[in-house]
């Protein structure tokens, strides 16, 4: 336990005696000091250590050093020593057992009878920190309760805290007098301690805190600010669970002079629960006459900074707020831009940053403060000042933000580099047609330093715009090629090498990218080879490079690595092949992709447990192909029932895929001459279960939607051994959508025999462009046979039955197909804007943007374009562009616009256009019922 104390030794060397001065010399000589004054470097020194005064103490130590507090004669310094270091070993985790507990309580209440005030709060600190029992709080109580009443106002305050964080709901109405005359007393300390305390004893008896309420009235009238806080804050708590009261305590606030700033911020925040909770009753409708709107408005004119900021972060978060409420609010958060003061530059900037992700528009007047704060000291202001003129900015201004944020780049640490990163990925998405400068600037600092983070984020907006903006891709590809000749990060230099191999091949020039591949595969480790040997084959496809890939290719068939090598051999052999098959006059595949599956249909799994067994077993001869189980791998329909027939059915039943099952039967329908005057299938939905699983018949219905037609087919299986089924039918009734859909045509099934599927249809018309759900009721109708035992064949009489399935819903997105654009932004373009429908939506909580996306997606039941499902990592707003078409051909383009806040609610803006207005209606609709 050493404590160096820096010596402080001046010397007037023309006093000290030349003895003395040698000897000196020799002592500093000794301690390191050059003769000229400076400190030598001396590794075995402990000078500049910084010692803490609680270094290596012990619970045991300190609990023996406990001892003291039973002296007869107190020593109040020491006294305190040993109770911070109680303390200190409270706070860093230490645990007492019950007994060491007992008896350090018992020792501190011993020191009531010291009249030291230091050593007083410290036994105030310690008793709170040991939390006695319920029975030695009894102890404790009278000394506390006789503080409670003292005449020093520092005592009364301390043990009004310390009593109530100790008492439990018994003893508290013991002192509820005491507390209630605390809370009005004239001394300020005093009287917040005991509003306080209220506010956490409402968790131990709320019931006798609520009859507190005209004292606490009374203390919110105060003059001191802090008791006006402390009271308010407490009230609110007594009436939080009444929305009535709460609401008449508003109204009542805001008509009165609050003195303090911080109670008249905890009015404006439950000014903003009000309006919240009024806005959810009213469904969301708030227009002009917005509950105490004038209030907050009225607040941004306080003399209080405090007040005024609180006042426009509450109006920037209302639900739906209008751009004529922003203004005010705007405006005042615009002067703070320009405050000396660097805590409100930075939450003025923080506020706009929030509106900007959702009307950007309405901070465009800012841009020029919030240009001046790029060059700001804090670089949390700098950083935000820059991704919120990134979001406001005009496509004239991009080239001036470029310059500035290219100086601002290197002054700031990576988590701020990435934010900055994904603002100017969602310009670029704004502003297309700057994508070229914007790139340039992402190439740029790909190449600076920087952690992996860092560097990934670069990388994943730079392949976010490749596919985003087909007129980036030359020059995206071009700086991601340089960038993995110096790449230290082996997972990015494979997903570009990938990204090269997708897309380096479509290119006016794919040679130049050659180079650049091939690099990697001489000098980078094992996994970037081999990426590099993939991505390099796949520019086999291009007939005039094939032969020079081959050369490549066979230079890498020596590779040290096994995976290399493998790669090497699989993709030469494939492009011999591909350049045989063309030789012979066959047709040019178009991927080596397909030339990789094409004649090899045998299914991975059953190729590795083939391998396996060849491995693992005696090998006389080479391993065959041909001779591995070509079933296709699924998991099997659920057969119900029980039997040697049944085991004998599902052996000699192929497994067939969900897929594949749908197109057999969109085949079957379409085959019928019943329904051949329907026209072609727009879509089949896949099958729906009607019935239980262990059930005596298993039927599933798969919807199919013609252009004016539904037709249902019902797949029926008869699992009961002892009779065969005949004329089976379906019955439909029709529960919701009488009057759309009418029943044209019933196809009834002749026999259904035991674990045989077979299907009857009956089909529908509706009114062409009316899309509606629709209910139905259904029960399946045939004749019963019984099977004589002994011939196996049913008998010629039978009986009528039938068997209720369960309803059948046939929903709006049945009507939907997903996908059909290949441009979006030329498709939007060619539809007119009379058909575009625009509104806002409030998502609630999400976890993250991705879950938004995903669940919109799927309401719709459209498809993604371009990959701007992809959300970028910590992305605060993002645009997605859906696809599909109605049937009828009508097609519907979706923009998608979504912004989550700092809580994780998300606002989404939704553009629909289509090619019939109605559509456009239809899918606001469906979002607006979801």
């Amino acid at each position: 336990k050493r404590v160096h104390l820096p010596a402080a030794r001046h010397v007037d060397c023309k006093r000290v005696h030349p003895a003395a001065r040698s000897s000196m010399a020799a002592r500093d000589s000794a301690h390191g000091v050059a003769p000229d004054g400076t400190k030598k470097r001396d590794e075995d020194s402990d000078d500049g250590v910084e010692f803490s005064p609680f270094w290596g103490i012990e619970k045991g130590a300190v609990l023996q050093e406990a001892r003291c507090f039973n002296d007869s004669q107190l020593d109040p310094r020491r006294c305190q020593q040993v109770i911070t270091k109680l303390l200190y070993l409270l706070n860093q985790g230490e645990t007492f057992t019950k007994t060491e507990a007992t008896e350090v309580f018992f020792s501190v209440t011993k020191l009531f009878q010291s009249k030291d005030s230091n050593l007083r709060r410290m036994v105030y600190l310690i008793i709170k920190e040991i939390c006695p029992t319920s029975d030695e709080v009894i102890i404790v109580t009278s000394s506390l309760m006789k503080d409670i009443n003292s005449k020093i106002d520092l005592y009364r305050a301390n043990a009004i805290r310390v009593l109530c964080s100790i008492i439990d709901s018994g003893l508290l109405g013991q002192i509820e007098r005491y507390l209630k005359q605390a809370v009005v007393d004239k001394n300020a300390v005093v009287s917040s301690a005991a509003l306080v305390s209220g506010i956490h004893l409402l968790n131990v008896n709320a019931d006798i805190v609520r009859r507190w309420s005209n004292e606490v009235q009374e203390a919110v009238q105060s003059k001191n600010p802090v008791v006006q806080f402390h009271a308010l804050g407490l009230l609110h708590q007594i009436k939080i669970n009444d929305r009535l009261a709460v609401s008449k305590l508003v109204t009542q606030l805001t008509r009165s002079a609050v003195r303090s700033p911080l109670a008249q911020c905890l009015v404006i925040r439950y000014v903003a629960q009000v309006i919240k909770t009024s806005t959810s009753e009213s469904g969301g409708e708030d227009g002009p006459g917005r509950p105490f709107y004038d209030f907050l408005e009225s607040c941004l004119r306080h003399k209080s900074e405090m007040v005024i900021f609180e006042a426009a972060r509450v109006i920037t978060d209302l639900n739906q707020v209008t751009p004529r409420e922003l203004q005010p609010a705007i405006t005042v958060l615009q002067l703070f831009l320009s405050s000396s003061k660097p805590t409100l530059r930075f939450a003025a900037i923080r506020a706009l940053n929030k509106v900007a992700m959702i009307h950007p528009l309405s901070v465009t007047n800012c841009n020029i403060d919030m240009e001046a704060l790029i060059g700001d000291s804090n670089r949390s202001v700098a950083t935000l000042a820059i991704t919120t003129l990134l979001k406001t900015g005009a496509e004239s201004s991009v080239d001036r933000l470029m310059k500035q944020i290219t100086t601002f780049m290197s002054d700031i640490q990576d988590e701020f580099k990435i934010v900055v990163v994904e603002a100017i990925q969602s310009l670029c998405l704004k502003f297309p047609a700057k994508h070229r400068a914007l790139m340039n600037f992402l190439s740029g600092i790909l190449r600076e330093e920087g952690g992996f983070e860092f560097k990934r984020a670069i990388v994943d907006s730079i392949l976010c715009l490749i596919k985003a903006i087909p007129e980036a891709k030359e020059s995206g590809l071009a700086h991601l090629s340089e960038f993995i000749e110096d790449c230290e990060f082996t997972y990015l230099s494979s997903q570009i090498l990938h990204l090269l191999g997708d897309q380096g091949p479509s290119t006016a020039d794919p040679s130049k990218y050659i180079r650049f591949i091939y690099n990697r595969v001489i000098l980078e480790n094992a996994t970037v080879r081999a990426s590099a040997v993939c991505a390099l084959a796949k520019f086999g496809n291009v007939p005039s490079l094939r032969s020079s890939i081959l050369v490549l290719l066979r230079r890498c068939l020596y590779d040290n690595d096994d995976e290399v090598r493998d790669r090497a051999v699989f993709f030469v052999a494939a492009l011999q092949e591909q350049s045989l098959r063309v030789e012979q006059g066959g047709e040019e595949q178009g991927a080596l992709t397909q030339t990789d599956h094409a004649g090899f249909d045998t299914p991975l799994g059953a190729l590795e447990r083939s391998l396996r067994e060849y491995v693992a077993g005696p090998a006389s001869s080479a391993f065959d192909v041909s001779a591995v189980d070509h079933t296709p791998e699924a998991p099997p329909t659920p057969k119900r029932g029980t039997g040697p027939k049944k085991k004998q059915a599902e052996t000699a039943a192929p497994v067939v895929t969900v897929d594949a099952q749908l197109e057999l039967a969109k085949a079957e329908v379409s085959a019928m001459p019943q329904f051949a005057r329907f026209g072609s299938v727009f879509k089949s939905v896949a099958a729906v279960a009607l019935t239980e699983a262990e059930t005596e018949y298993a039927v599933v219905c798969v919807k199919h939607i013609f252009a004016e037609h539904v037709v249902f087919q019902f797949k029926c299986t008869n699992t009961i051994e002892e009779q065969v089924l005949e004329d089976v039918s379906v019955a439909m009734d029709l529960i919701e959508g009488k009057e759309i859909f009418e029943e044209t045509e019933t196809v009834t099934l002749a026999r259904m025999p035991l674990n045989k599927e077979g299907s009857t249809f009956v089909s529908f018309q509706f009114t062409p462009g009316t899309f509606v759900a629709a209910k139905f009721a259904c029960i399946l109708k045939f004749t019963s046979k019984e099977v004589d035992p002994s011939s196996g064949e049913p008998e010629e009489d039978g009986y009528n039955d039938e068997y209720v399935l369960e309803d059948l819903d046939l929903h709006v997105l049945d009507f939907v197909r997903p996908g059909g654009s290949v441009n979006f932004r030329k498709q939007w373009d060619e539809i007119a804007e009379q058909n575009e429908r625009v509104d806002d939506y409030g998502l609630g909580q999400r976890e993250s943007l991705e879950e938004a996306v995903d669940a919109v997606t799927q309401i719709l039941g459209m498809a993604p374009c371009e990959s701007s499902e992809v959300v970028p990592p910590n992305a605060r707003s993002h645009l997605t562009l859906l696809a599909g078409t109605y049937v009828g051909d009508v097609q519907a383009l979706v923009k998608m616009n979504l912004g989550i806040d700092a809580t994780g609610n998300v606002a989404m803006k939704l553009s629909v256009r289509s090619t019939d207005a109605s559509v456009s209606d239809l899918i606001h609709q469906i979002i607006a019922n979801a």
